[in-house]
């Protein structure tokens, strides 16, 4: 499953991306927003926000992109890596459901 996550801490980008590698998926991470954000989003199985440490502007443009190309969007208030890996288990949870 690949996944993008919007938000989270700047010191934290390796934790999330072995989060991510060690349940067997594939992490883009956006931790601020860059030029041509919505266009780097891509197209993922699924967008993950940490909406306590991002911007609102990010998270208005994130959604958009969302329901543009239908992804589902989850939404997590704490952005710590035990929220990355519940969120992740989560979501195979209704998956293989």
């Amino acid at each position: 499953m690949s996944i993008v996550l919007v938000g989270g801490h700047d010191r934290m980008h390796s934790e999330y991306e072995r989060t991510c590698k060690q349940l067997g998926h594939k992490i883009k991470i956006f931790t601020q927003m860059k030029a041509r954000f919505s266009k780097a989003i891509g197209c993922p199985d699924v967008l993950v926000i940490f909406t306590n440490t991002v911007s609102h502007k990010m998270v208005k443009a994130a959604s958009i992109e969302a329901k543009r190309r239908n992804i589902p969007i989850v939404r997590c208030h704490t952005s710590s890596k035990c929220a990355l890996e519940n969120t992740i288990k989560n979501i195979q949870n209704t998956k293989a459901v």
